[in-house]
């Protein structure tokens, strides 16, 4: 079945067949695109069309696009692929037709991925619909109406507020002396003498570390801003013991971080404790030296003070320092 229509100023001409998939080409006259929309449906019918170029028939063949045109350009590339990986093992979604897929279908997943957490079904949400509305638009793949925009995201999961409990520190420090891990225990030295994320540690740069002014600069942060971070002398005098081979302070992979930690946090023990914490950890102590809501924001890199209260834990009582 053909059908033609126009955009951006071009006559679109889209053939498709259940069996075969679709096709599309764009020309400057209706003519032409009615021409060869009939020369594409004639060979179909007698079996002698071929896919020109690339197929994108399931959604299979969109995550994969997706994974390879658009991630690796992203500054956390290495979490989507993750994610998208992921996504791809979900052989039953996956294999659904891009002209078939209804909002149905993503509605099923969500639910199945709840059970995983809200946020994870969020995540796995936004990143399909991202994939979607680029292929429309970026590379002209004719999609239609995206289906995600018909259904309900799960709502975000209420902030964290996991602290150090007493002991905790000690327990980590004692289970990081038996492992091999040299990375784990500096990380977490600086994660919590700081207030970096685990990103913005994993980015450090010995050309970036000023040992004479007790500076760390982080030229590209979550907010997409560039920072200095004071660097105590624990962490300076933790940052000297270091191999300085290399030209990354800590040359590994974040899932071999995350790997690493969750070993680690078992050895240890301890239960629903993730290294973001301890970022919760380190700003809640600043606050608790007095320190006020703009100096955090310095330190932290929170662009706005409203961002500062989900980690910090204040009670009535307590003053706050503007």
């Amino acid at each position: 079945m053909a059908s033609i229509r126009k955009r951006n100023g071009l006559w679109q001409a889209q053939v498709r067949s259940r069996k075969l998939g679709s096709t599309s080409k764009s020309f400057h006259k209706r003519t032409d695109a009615i021409a060869w929309a009939k020369v594409q449906e004639a060979l179909m019918q007698t079996g002698e069309w071929k896919p020109r170029g690339r197929q994108y028939s399931t959604l299979d063949d969109l995550v994969q696009n997706y994974l390879k045109k658009v991630t690796p350009h992203k500054k956390g590339a290495e979490t989507e692929t993750r994610r998208l990986n992921r996504l791809l093992k979900e052989k039953s979604l996956m294999a659904i037709k891009l002209d078939e897929a209804k909002p149905h279908h993503f509605a099923s997943f969500r639910d199945k991925r709840i059970k995983d957490g809200n946020r994870a079904a969020q995540y796995d949400l936004v990143l399909l619909r991202a994939a979607w509305n680029t292929a429309c638009i970026e590379w002209g793949w004719d999609l239609g109406d995206n289906p995600l925009t018909l259904i309900r995201f799960p709502k975000s999961n209420p902030p964290r507020e996991r602290r150090l409990k007493q002991g905790e520190y000690g327990m980590l420090r004692a289970a990081s002396a038996e492992t091999k891990v040299w990375y784990l225990w500096p990380m977490i030295e600086i994660a919590i003498e700081t207030s970096m994320r685990r990103g913005e540690i994993l980015s450090l740069e010995w050309k970036h570390i000023d040992f004479e002014r007790s500076k760390a600069l982080l030229p590209m942060t979550k907010n997409g801003r560039s920072r200095w971070v004071g660097l105590s002398r624990q962490v300076i005098a933790l940052l000297e013991k270091l191999p300085k081979e290399q030209e990354r302070v800590f040359p590994v992979t974040d899932v071999a971080v995350r790997q690493a930690w969750d070993r680690l946090r078992r050895r240890a023990g301890i239960t629903d404790l993730t290294f973001h914490d301890l970022r919760h950890e380190a700003i809640s102590r600043q606050f608790e030296s007095g320190l006020s809501i703009p100096q955090v924001m310095a330190i932290s890199g929170h662009q706005t003070a409203s961002q500062l209260f989900r980690y910090v834990n204040l009670s009535e009582n307590d003053p706050v320092n503007m």
